[in-house]
């Protein structure tokens, strides 16, 4: 089985030039924070546009803007 064959923890989330795994930043977030870095993080690993994985990462950050809109929303009321 090659490095990239790996369902569990693919070459596009290992090999990254600092040696850090991606799942080691991503723990660290909430779920949307954390999906829109993996996208970024692997955006020139996995795909042959990389436009597909950022669109993904703006996704989840819109996504997040809306969240706390909310928040905020239901803190001032």
């Amino acid at each position: 089985m090659s490095d990239f064959d790996d369902e569990v923890n693919p070459n596009h989330y290992r090999a990254h030039a600092s040696g850090v795994e991606c799942i080691d930043i991503t723990e660290q977030l909430n779920f949307n924070l954390g999906s829109a870095i993996k996208y970024i993080w692997r955006c020139n690993l996995k795909h042959a546009h990389p436009q597909t994985d950022l669109n993904k990462a703006v996704w989840y950050i819109n996504r997040e803007l809306l969240r706390l809109e909310k928040l905020e929303e239901s803190t001032n009321e």
